[in-house]
């Protein structure tokens, strides 16, 4: 089953799709800024191995123009908190046990919303990005298992992530991705180790 699904905001709707197969074993929160041409291929991969897929824009059409709309930390997080809302009250989503999947710029967003719903966010990996914009009560408070994924050449976000990693009390690992390697690989084996504790 796929759906469409709308948010409405004051900045512009944000468009979401939820892709559910029968008896899903959990659901994916896919975090995006806007979307990306490599979304359907992890979107593919993750259900091919039995998880729904909820895929989220964070950002409206009119704000992609904008470089700076990514930087508003703040404003992702709550856009994030907003779906999650979404996902609570709605009965394709709500029983399913949830994972966060975030890149780049949404990776400080995810944390922070994943530490104001410890309970409905089991587990969360993020591909690159720079996490201690998260903020230090975020990073604080975090309880869900937290995968780091980096490009090799990932200087910046590693760095970021060094700093951010001395408030973590979260469990949390770090992986550089080889040349050509498939970071679904990572992120499905972290799922499995943790979304369905």
């Amino acid at each position: 089953m796929i759906r469409t699904i709308t948010l409405h905001t004051p900045h512009g709707p944000l468009h979401a799709q939820l892709d559910r197969p029968d008896s899903p074993r959990g659901l994916v929160l896919l975090a995006r800024a806007h979307h990306a041409a490599v979304d359907s291929f992890i979107t593919a991969n993750l259900a091919a191995r039995g998880y729904a897929i909820l895929s989220v824009e964070l950002l409206s059409t009119q704000e992609a123009h904008f470089s700076d709309a990514t930087q508003n930390v703040p404003r992702l997080a709550q856009r994030l908190i907003d779906f999650l809302d979404l996902i609570r009250h709605d009965g394709d989503m709500e029983d399913l046990p949830l994972a966060v999947f975030a890149s780049g710029d949404t990776t400080p967003a995810a944390i922070r919303a994943a530490a104001q719903r410890d309970t409905q966010i089991k587990v969360l990996a993020c591909h690159g990005g720079i996490a201690d914009r998260a903020g230090l009560q975020s990073l604080q408070l975090l309880s869900a298992p937290l995968l780091m994924l980096f490009d090799a050449d990932d200087s910046l976000g590693r760095t970021a992530f060094q700093r951010a990693a001395a408030h973590l009390g979260c469990s949390h690992e770090t992986h550089v991705l080889g040349t050509g390697e498939d970071p679904v690989l990572r992120v499905a084996a972290w799922l499995s180790a943790y979304l369905g504790r």
